[in-house]
């Protein structure tokens, strides 16, 4: 369960949002909240919902997680495993071009791993300058083995 704190911080932001604060909203948030890292499908997020709100219906999920995305306070995940998957949005500076972290994911066992460091900004200078394109996010994925099914050690 999340904090009075950690909520309180989720209402103001969707009222910075310009957004009506709900039932719906809020457990989506704490959902995805609660859960960080794992990458939830809307279906899951649906199942630890209807707990605290039975009445809740996966088409009112499906509508929440839409307006949150456009909002740019969760992101889409594709894994090319068919499923589209969600989790907070992580901005640093408070605006929709935020940074994200990257994602491994192994060919085997089908584990996915994150990690934080950006050197895609350097990158995204460059493409700027090159091109005149305007970047405002990028996704990272890495296919490849965990060190378990046969990656690398680590040094």
């Amino acid at each position: 369960m999340i904090s009075n704190t950690e909520k309180e911080k989720f209402k103001e932001l969707l009222k910075a949002k310009g957004l009506k604060v709900t039932n719906q909203r809020i457990l989506v948030l704490q959902a995805l909240s609660e859960n960080e890292g794992k990458h939830l499908t809307a279906e899951e997020i649906f199942e630890l919902v209807k707990a605290d709100y039975p009445g809740l219906g996966m088409a009112t999920v499906y509508r929440t997680i839409l307006v949150l995305m456009e909002l740019h306070l969760i992101d889409r995940i594709n894994f090319d495993d068919g499923q589209a998957r969600y989790e907070i949005a992580r901005a640093s500076d408070g605006s929709a071009h935020h940074h994200h972290h990257h994602h491994l994911k192994c060919l085997k066992c089908g584990k996915v791993f994150e990690f934080e460091e950006d050197m895609m900004e350097g990158l995204e200078t460059e493409i700027e300058k090159k091109t005149g394109f305007k970047i405002v996010d990028h996704e990272v994925k890495l296919y490849g083995y965990c060190r378990e099914c046969g990656g690398l050690p680590i040094e």
